[in-house]
């Protein structure tokens, strides 16, 4: 039951108290983020550690940020309340990032003064302990912030509450943007007592602080929130539901007891029917989850493994955000109109798959620049010498027209799977031309791009118009093949791969000595704009799909499943790293894409036998309100009422997508 426990001040139809919860957001976001972004630059370069323990203790830090959300939501609902959560969880998260601020400090070990930490145990120590207060802090407190806000508002104020959603999403972007931004500029400056270092104190030091003021601002408006008492956790319910269901199963799994339709209806004997037919309804859902972890495993390592890419090339730039905020009202606004126009069965669960191919070939993208990246460096290490131009009798770069070949083969066979019975030629021979174009300008031959694109404009179309109408996939799989071979024949004047390596490098030698870093950071876009595409598809997608599917009650139960299939993911990124051990980073890109791909296959076939129903008419038909206390039915109004109002935003926050 809702406590007024404050006297509501509203300004231009507002509750004054939701700015204060804005700007505690925007403030808990820059906070997150900034520390985030150069995290793993942090365990690189300041704790010394490879480019492996850092990915590895880079997700397992997300991988915790994701599970202690389910605690902090069973404390909130079931013991103190939301306002007192945020509160204590706050605390602890600041006192994790000052530790973390504290632990990057060199000086405070550096005895001799040599700009390197004599006691790195001290440093790994600080940093563990910061991680886990920051984990246990902002996982906490995701489930509660955005509830809490909903909570302001009063019956009549159902626009305003939307618009707060709204303006509260904003917030976690423009603190995620500002703060990608920023952060790693701090961390490029030079500071310390004794010798001057990367600031890693500075960049960790700016995100406490900012921490330390969402704190402040959340507790200043104390006396005007709407704060409402801990009404019981619905998940614990649903827990000891399905334990008791699987209890009594095995209890009576004679063949002497009669069997039942759905194994949840042995539950039916402590619970009542409306809750089990709601966890039905969950559990439907949650075993679509099960593949979604995967896509996690990829998204995530634009944290951690494009970071340490990014290391290696010249420039610097922040992108995703950006695209973030440009592509959900694209999405929105103009790519999903146009389908339903075009009369196709775009459903949410196709959307996802959808989604999760983009993400592979970000991936794949990804890969391409690795090669790329390590050509660079290969040619640099093995056949610049300073003194002397002579060129080498050979080289061999790392199966770089091979992986291409296999690129362009699984392009086409995505593309013309996509679209093939959808639009005609001259839509197909755009995506060739945007195909090649990328992959030319990655790997590039000896005649310019203009005339490679030419080259398979036409190739393209002549093949498509001979064979799209009589001949299968495979058959024009088998034709893109063979004319990619013809095309790089052609470009490279008929040598081989290796010799035509060697004309490269005598060529480049002629005019200027091979540096490493020299590719621009400005060719991750493709990656990332991928990446970020999916994203959208796939993430926002999937949070609007649980929540149409989701019973009135227990949308907070699917946002937990959610939430933990990003901690999952990660976990997988732990697992699969270690055991594949592969030497190349692109090989594992593409080990990374490969897998993608299978699950997504998966979630296809799993989504095709998925029947999608409306949970209002199911609970509708086990509710019968004319037996309900009259006390009763209006405090379930209200929670289905705010449920609906709230938890999909509750989702929205876009450091889970």
């Amino acid at each position: 039951m809702c406590l007024l426990l404050c006297v509501q001040v509203d300004v231009c139809g507002y509750p004054l108290s939701i700015f204060f919860i804005v700007v505690n957001e925007f403030c808990e976001r820059f906070s997150y983020y900034g520390m985030r972004a150069v995290l793993v630059l942090y365990f690189r370069y300041f704790l010394k550690w490879d480019d492996d323990l850092a990915t590895s203790i880079y997700h397992t830090f997300i991988a915790l940020c994701y599970l202690t959300p389910i605690l902090g939501a069973i404390v909130a609902d079931s013991w103190l309340g939301k306002f007192k959560t945020i509160v204590y969880l706050s605390i602890v998260y600041t006192v994790g990032q000052v530790v973390m601020a504290v632990s990057a400090i060199h000086d405070i070990t550096d005895t001799d003064r040599d700009g390197t930490p004599d006691n790195m145990t001290f440093h790994v120590a600080m940093s563990m302990v910061g991680l886990f207060l920051i984990a246990l802090g902002t996982g906490g407190i995701k489930p509660c912030v955005a509830a809490f806000g909903g909570d302001q508002f009063e019956d009549h104020q159902e626009k305003q509450r939307s618009t707060f959603f709204s303006i509260f999403y904003l917030s976690i972007n423009a603190g995620s943007l500002l703060s990608t931004v920023i952060t790693p500029i701090l961390r490029g400056q030079e500071c310390g007592i004794h010798s001057q270092q990367k600031c890693y104190p500075l960049a960790f030091g700016v995100p406490a602080a900012l921490m330390v003021v969402a704190l402040i601002v959340f507790i200043m408006g104390s006396g005007m929130y709407n704060k409402t008492a801990p009404k019981g956790n619905i998940m614990l319910e649903v827990c000891k539901c399905i334990g008791f269901a699987i209890k009594n199963r095995f209890r009576h799994r004679s063949k002497t007891f009669p069997k039942r339709e759905h194994w949840m209806d042995w539950a039916d004997e402590k619970y009542d029917k409306l809750l089990v037919a709601q966890v039905k309804m969950v559990l439907k859902v949650l075993f679509l989850y099960i593949p979604l972890p995967m896509f996690w495993t990829l998204f995530d390592q634009q944290g951690s493994r494009w970071t340490l890419q990014a290391t290696t090339m010249d420039g610097n730039f922040t992108v995703n955000p950006i695209l973030i905020l440009a592509l959900v009202p694209i999405m929105d606004s103009l790519v999903y109109p146009l389908i339903k126009k075009c009369h196709l069965n775009f459903t949410p669960l196709k959307r996802m798959t959808v989604g999760m191919l983009i993400a592979a070939l970000a991936f794949v993208a990804a890969a391409l620049l690795q090669l790329q990246i390590d050509v660079s460096m290969y040619i640099y290490t093995h056949t610049y010498t300073p003194h002397t131009h002579t060129p080498p009798t050979h080289i061999h770069p790392p199966h770089t027209y091979t992986l291409l070949v296999l690129l362009h083969v699984f392009l086409f066979a995505v593309s013309d799977c996509v679209v093939k019975a959808h639009v005609g030629l001259f839509t197909r021979v755009l995506l060739h031309v945007f195909l090649f174009a990328v992959s030319d300008c990655v790997v590039k031959a000896h005649v310019g791009l203009f005339t490679r694109v030419l080259l398979h404009v036409f190739l393209c179309a002549v093949s498509d118009c001979v064979v799209k109408a009589h001949v299968g996939l495979f058959t024009r799989v088998l034709l893109h093949v063979f004319l990619l071979f013809a095309v790089y024949s052609f470009c490279s004047n008929s040598v081989s791969c290796v010799d035509y390596c060697v004309q490269c490098w005598q060529a480049i030698q002629v005019v200027e000595d091979i540096k490493p870093n020299t590719i621009h950071m400005g060719w991750q876009i493709p990656q990332y704009f991928l990446m970020t595409a999916g994203e959208v598809v796939f993430s926002v997608t999937g949070l609007e799909f649980s929540y149409s599917q989701a019973p009135s009650n227990m949308k907070s139960v699917l946002q937990a499943g959610w939430l933990f299939t990003v901690a999952v993911g990660n976990i997988i990124v732990l697992i699969v790293a270690e055991a594949a051990q592969l030497p190349d980073q692109w090989a594992e890109y593409i080990l990374f894409a490969s897998l993608l791909v299978v699950v997504c296959i998966v979630f296809a076939v799993m989504s095709y036998f998925y029947t999608y129903t409306d949970p209002a008419e199911i609970e509708a038909q086990f509710r019968q309100p004319e037996h309900e206390p009259e006390e009763k039915k209006r405090d379930r109004v209200e929670m289905e009422r705010k449920d609906s109002d709230c938890t999909l935003w509750v989702n929205l926050d876009f450091d889970i997508l």
